[in-house]
């Protein structure tokens, strides 16, 4: 083998090894981690998923599957070698996780060419109706207020009770006034 050869493979293999390490830190720093098939799709449609993604603070990663393989074996993910077929991209970030399920649903649902093929949330393979089930929930403030409501639904019951009974007295009281007036 020429010094020419050798040199060309290294040099590849830095790069593979440099794109290993990114996508790992990607994968690292997010949340979550979205797997999709693009295949079939065109620039523009990628474009306009990629700035819906951006809006939910999320990114949407060509990837090779060999490589996904490697960045699943890193994190220690489960078996995801099903996921590994076809073209793939990953969607990582860290915003709320249930919009951009909705996103990609949505997604998923007007363009037949392409498909969610599962995800990683919280050290968990997600399967494809799992992703459904997640996009279906509301965004983090909305169940937060539905949250605090529930917390804060016996305290104002509470307080009406009481109101409620001073006022009797009060009626009471009223009334005899009146009486004797």
């Amino acid at each position: 083998m020429s010094e020419e050869k050798k040199m060309g493979a290294q040099k590849m293999r830095s790069e593979k090894v440099s794109i290993l390490g990114e996508i790992i830190d990607r994968v690292k720093n997010s949340e979550f981690c979205f797997v999709l098939n693009y295949g079939g799709l065109k620039v523009d449609v990628l474009t306009a998923l990629r700035k819906a993604l951006n809006e939910q603070q999320s990114h949407l990663t060509i990837v090779k599957n060999t490589i996904l393989g490697k960045v699943a074996k890193e994190q220690g993910w489960d078996d995801i070698s099903a996921m590994l077929t076809g073209p793939t991209a990953i969607v990582t970030g860290k915003g709320d996780v249930s919009a951009v399920a909705k996103i990609l649903v949505d997604f998923d649902k007007n363009n037949e060419q392409a498909g969610v093929k599962g995800a990683s949330f919280e050290q968990k393979i997600l399967s494809t109706e799992e992703i459904v089930d997640l996009s279906k929930l509301p965004d983090k403030d909305t169940m937060r207020a539905t949250l605090l409501g529930t917390l804060n639904a016996p305290a104002q019951q509470f307080v009406r009770v009481l109101n409620a009974s001073l006022l009797q007295v009060l009626y009471v009281l009223q009334a005899k006034a009146d009486k004797e007036q």
